[in-house]
């Protein structure tokens, strides 16, 4: 290469590595080792890792613990779109007030570069001064040979404005992060992690935030009903209790629509009821499909707990085949919707739950679930559907027909439902003695143990969450209780990154 400045240039802005590094630019160079440095952000709990690569198609991701030996990972980030780009990796799932490790790892076709060892300081939680107390929190494990499930717990609470609503915790119950929504925002529900990274949450308006709480997208009834207009009969007051991220990255958010009703028996004169809609939300924004419970058939005389507020669900499963799951706790039904990934009629397909369109087994009403939450769906093989349910079991019916009053109870139920026989069969449940008439969630964990979530009947806001075995005498393997305020859900994830397994 006889010209230096061409060749100077041509190692500038040859992007294909294996030619870069045939060039010899210069006398022996190479392309340079990424640089990284820390930094950090508005929140306490969270660094970010910057990483200089000079490798476009490379990968970056950061590792980090109390120690160097590190123990927890972030997600895999990838560097495609320039040569010399920095990479930007928000780092948490740290407690407060403490120093940790961590370093970097890049590695690209052929090669791999880590970091030295680097150490960050967390700050502290927001406390008095900030305007947000945490809530008490104590772990026990009554069975110390027994091994709870790995991952960490998202809480999404309803309680009082001045204490932490929206949090995850290690399982040893301390605080690794959380997001702060602001002085007028309502409480969480939901809060969810997304397979972006990213978390979805409900607190009047519905945001996609990032680990830092940076919002990235925000979306209000107000600006939806203008184009949910457009298209259908109804508009929606506010969103509440649940919203579904689907592969294709729209959102199912559930909002709350009403239709004025005459002379309905027992509710003389004019009531405004109050019903659930489904609305379809392309990643544009733009309404794609949308489902009003008032358009499809359900009896407006059926309202187990009583008008105005006639269906009250609470959350949306998206199914294998394309169609949606609505927990209707105020019907006591769960709700199979014709969805098709957009195209779906709306007809409901089926109502599961006491005078439905299933035969139980056994025949007793006690055993199906009432105003339930949190169905979540553990598996389905052809007609074949396993789903677990938090029953909080208000208006029970008994054995011989009469609802419960006072000898109302909750249970952690996993079902077995047959869509084509139209059966279903109670598989499994737990009786922990509480009666927990409202909020809960409930999962069965990649060790195959239960967890579940209630808000206990105490005069002062409190939850308690339990791991048990999945046994014919459940064991209680990890158990944390929450006072000062009450867990609309507490469910395990892996982590706080998708795609990722923190083992401790």
């Amino acid at each position: 290469m006889n010209n230096p400045r061409a060749g100077l240039w041509l190692c500038l802005s040859v992007s294909i590595l294996p030619f870069i590094a045939s060039l010899g630019c210069g006398s022996g160079s190479t392309i340079p080792n990424p640089t990284a440095a820390i930094a950090n952000t508005s929140h306490p709990l969270v660094a970010q890792y910057s990483i200089v690569t000079s490798y476009p198609q490379s990968t970056a991701w950061v590792e980090f613990g109390p120690d160097n030996t590190y123990g927890r990972l972030t997600s895999a980030t990838p560097a495609t779109s320039a040569w010399g780009q920095t990479v930007n990796i928000l780092v948490a799932g740290m407690t407060a007030n403490s120093t940790y490790h961590m370093r970097a790892h890049v590695q690209w076709d052929g090669g791999s570069w880590v970091d030295a060892d680097r150490t960050f300081t967390t700050g502290s939680l927001p406390g008095a001064k900030g305007g947000l107390l945490a809530p008490g929190i104590t772990v026990t494990r009554p069975n110390p040979s027994l091994t709870p499930s790995p991952g960490v717990e998202l809480f999404n609470l309803v309680g009082p404005n001045n204490m932490l609503r929206a949090f995850a915790t290690d399982l040893q119950g301390n605080i690794i992060w959380y997001y702060n929504p602001g002085p007028t925002a309502g409480s969480p529900t939901p809060l969810k992690p997304m397979q972006n990274g990213h978390y979805i949450i409900n607190v009047g308006d519905l945001r996609e935030i990032d680990l830092v709480g940076n919002i990235i997208r925000d979306i209000t009834g107000t600006q939806l009903n203008p184009t949910l207009q457009a298209q259908y009969s109804f508009t929606v007051t506010d969103f509440h209790h649940d919203v579904a991220v689907l592969p294709n990255g729209h959102w199912i958010i559930l909002a709350n629509t009403t239709k004025e009703f005459t002379d309905l028996p027992g509710y003389p004169g004019v009531t405004n009821v109050l019903g659930d809609a489904l609305i379809d939300i392309d990643l544009n924004g733009n309404v794609a499909w949308a489902w009003s419970g008032f358009d499809h058939g359900l009896d407006i005389n059926r309202h187990l707990q009583g008008l105005p507020d006639w269906t009250h669900s609470n959350a949306i499963v998206y199914t294998p085949d394309g169609n949606l799951l609505l927990s209707m706790r105020h019907q006591s039904w769960i709700l199979k919707i014709d969805y098709e990934n957009g195209t779906g009629s709306g007809d409901i397909l089926w109502r599961l739950g006491e005078d439905g369109d299933f035969a139980l087994a056994g025949g007793d009403p006690s055993d199906w679930f009432y105003a339930q939450h949190y169905p979540n769906l553990i598996s389905t093989n052809g007609s074949q559907m396993i789903l677990d349910v938090w029953d909080n079991g208000n208006y029970r019916i008994a054995p011989d027909g009469t609802a419960c009053t006072a000898t109302c109870y909750s249970r952690a139920t996993i079902f077995q439902v047959d869509e084509d026989a139209k059966t279903a069969n109670l598989l499994w449940q737990d009786l922990p003695g509480f009666y927990s008439w409202w909020g809960g969630s409930i999962e069965t964990l990649p060790n195959g143990n239960i967890e579940f979530d209630m808000t206990t009947p105490f005069v002062q806001p409190a939850s308690q969450i339990m791991e048990v075995t999945h046994t014919d005498n459940p064991q209680t393997v990890w158990q944390l209780n929450l006072t000062g305020e009450n867990a609309y859900r507490g469910f395990r994830i892996p982590s706080l990154y998708p795609g990722v397994s923190w083992q401790k």
